[in-house]
């Protein structure tokens, strides 16, 4: 590799690779929060969480990875722009085709990676988050019972826990009130307990108390009250119906299913207009990634003696935008509203038309300017701001109070 294609290398991959830990890890920490939240409603234990972000790793890195790569080659030829190290390269004659090889390169590269993650990794990832999600509510996490309040389990005990310790291990303040099959009932208080599992049926585990009373209810009789140091409390888990299989949304779907699922005329329209939108909304995402090197290029490159970083707002709006156009462009199609070719690729085609016009500008017209015009603007009004704030610091230094 030519020494040029090794310096623009690094240029590009350290701000890409940053960009992208940056973005992911926003977004995971934004649903980090929720789902603690919602982990501690459900009484889960806290791994759980840390599971479901898990899962959803490469829902976040479908959208942190182009917006890193898009960002990665923009800083890198922003770079070479301010420091006029892109002049030195074009009065040598390199043109910009040239300059974007490595650039496409690795462009290439992350495609193919985006391709095993939307059409691959991220249907069997969110259907392991669902699984999850449901687990947690249906309490086969250990999230059934929770602290301070009155749980009924099989319809015939009541309990109540004070406090747990150690993930649930240890289990403090335990009051239960059961109903045994001779019609009796129990009162039952211990200083603590723990579950343990049975070998011999699971749908049965232990409750083991220590330091408690029980008190029995006789009918009209005195109750018989009852100390011990250990007692031994069998529960019957509540049956918890069986995880659907994959495939309740089109999005659980790998790319053979997408495929065999949208053109089956076995299947019914609404299933068939669905697995088309979803099919091409992946799609869609994807190609539109070897567009990307270009429209860095032409947002990356201020007007000159200008250090303006306006490009770089504007090319996260933009990306940003198409996405959420991509989305809604797919939730009409799989409603059958329109076709699904016309709600994504063609937005994708004004799309494309818009970046290749942008990149003609900077690359083939003399001092031509994507967004000469917005910079203009952009510059005037960043004028007008530094001017009203310096003004406003001479009046509070006129109106200073003398000591």
């Amino acid at each position: 590799m030519p020494s040029i294609d090794r310096y623009i290398f690094r240029l590009v991959v350290v701000p890409m690779l940053g960009v992208f830990a940056i973005a992911a890890s926003l977004l995971l920490l934004e649903k980090m929060g929720r789902l603690m939240d919602f982990v501690a409603v459900e009484g889960g234990p806290v791994g759980v969480v840390f599971k479901m972000l898990a899962a959803l790793v490469p829902e976040y890195a479908s959208l942190a990875i182009p917006l890193g790569l898009m960002l990665g080659i923009l800083l890198a030829f922003r770079k070479l722009a301010t420091t006029s190290e892109l002049d030195v390269f074009r009065a040598v004659g390199l043109s910009y085709g040239r300059l974007l090889r490595v650039p496409y390169i690795i462009t290439a590269m992350v495609m193919a990676v985006n391709v095993a993650l939307v059409f691959y990794v991220q249907p069997i990832s969110r259907y392991y988050y669902e699984q999850l999600d449901y687990e947690l509510r249906s309490g086969a996490l250990g999230a059934s019972i929770k602290v301070g309040e009155f749980t009924t389990l099989a319809d015939r005990m009541a309990l109540r826990i004070e406090e747990s310790e150690d993930e649930g291990r240890k289990l403090k303040g335990i009051f239960a009130r059961v109903a045994n099959s001779k019609g009796q009932v129990l009162s039952i208080s211990a200083k603590e307990g723990a579950f343990l599992a049975t070998k011999d049926n699971p749908d049965t585990i232990i409750l083991r108390l220590t330091q408690g009373t029980i008190v029995q209810d006789t009918g009209g009789q005195t109750p018989r009250v009852l100390t011990f140091t250990r007692h031994d409390l069998p529960i019957d888990l509540p049956a918890i119906e069986k995880f659907r299989a994959r495939g309740d949304a089109e999005r659980e779907y790998i790319l053979p299913e997408l495929l065999r699922i949208g053109w089956s005329k076995d299947e019914t329209a609404t299933k068939r207009d669905a697995s088309q939108a979803s099919f091409n909304f992946r799609l869609v995402e994807v190609v539109m990634m070897a567009l990307l090197p270009l429209l860095a290029v032409a947002l990356g490159i201020p007007p000159k003696r200008s250090t303006s970083a306006l490009g770089v707002f504007l090319s996260i709006i933009m990306v940003v935008a198409y996405h959420k156009v991509n989305q809604y462009g797919e939730d009409i199609a799989a409603l059958g509203r329109v076709d699904p070719v016309l709600a994504l690729w063609g937005p994708f085609a004004l799309f494309s038309a818009l970046i290749i016009w942008m990149y003609w500008r900077v690359a083939y017209v003399p001092g031509g300017q994507a967004i000469g015009a917005l910079e203009v603007w952009f510059a005037k009004l960043s004028k007008r701001v530094s001017k009203l704030f310096s003004r406003r610091n001479r009046a509070s230094l006129r109106v200073a109070p003398a000591e």
